[in-house]
């Protein structure tokens, strides 16, 4: 995912609250997540896509308190975590439909 990354965050949406000197180490958090635990990637609707996680029982854990630290400075995506089995997570986002621009970018993303 590093190779998706933009280097510049000015794109990242006015309405995240988190502190601009914090984003690059939030955007590390979910890179890092992301590399070593996707396991795919599916587009329920144009806002709202599932990323399907696995790894070990502390896995959803680190999801949850990832997506909830996420929505304090981000309030304007939804982020649904599900469990459906051990160690695998169901992470679904929905963004507002000015930032669903057919890739799905995120303000960590």
């Amino acid at each position: 995912m590093t190779d998706q990354i933009p280097a510049d965050l000015g794109w990242v949406p006015e309405a995240c609250t988190l502190p601009t000197a914090e984003q690059p180490l939030r955007l590390a958090e979910f890179d890092a997540l992301f590399t070593g635990s996707v396991r795919a990637g599916d587009r329920l609707a144009p806002r709202r896509l599932r990323v399907t996680l696995a790894g070990d029982a502390g896995l959803a854990q680190v999801v949850r308190d990832l997506v909830d630290r996420e929505t304090r400075c981000c309030s304007f995506f939804t982020f649904t975590v599900d469990t459906p089995e051990p160690g695998v997570v169901r992470l679904d986002v929905e963004s507002p439909g000015r930032l669903a621009d057919g890739t799905l970018w995120f303000c960590w993303s």
